[in-house]
């Protein structure tokens, strides 16, 4: 599962795109820049292939766990315009990354409105919502 890095992507995409709650996709985040179509919102697509579909917001805790598990969000690839992830940052993540990190104890907190409904294909509503940002 890659970061997501790399430039912006067009592709097919849901019209109008819609999130697990039902509703509108918000945007998930401009500064940094994220999606896989870099539109900043979890938007997705035939061709995204690891489904970066999951709004979160970055912690400490799961930057250090993706870092371990082979996908480093926190160091910054200027060569693709990526500062790096901070704690508090948000970022469209693979579903099935965020799926590992909630069964590993360390799974970020999720912005629904901001979450493409894709994301129930791998994860359970259920889950998302135990683990929602709180307003």
């Amino acid at each position: 599962m890659d970061g997501g890095f790399g430039p912006r992507r067009e592709g097919p995409r849901q019209n109008p795109p819609t999130n697990v709650l039902g509703g509108a996709l918000l945007p998930c985040s401009v500064a940094p820049l994220t999606g896989f179509f870099r539109d900043g919102c979890c938007n997705t697509g035939p061709e995204d292939l690891g489904l970066h579909v999951v709004c979160v917001q970055a912690t400490a805790e799961f930057l250090a766990f993706s870092r371990a598990r082979g996908n480093d969000l926190s160091t910054p690839l200027p060569e693709y315009g990526f500062p790096g992830l901070k704690p508090g940052d948000r970022w469209c993540l693979c579903a099935a990354r965020w799926e590992e990190a909630r069964q590993a104890g360390v799974a970020p907190r999720v912005l629904l409105e901001a979450t493409h409904v894709a994301a129930l294909e791998v994860c359970a509503l259920a889950d998302l919502k135990a683990h929602a940002v709180e307003d």
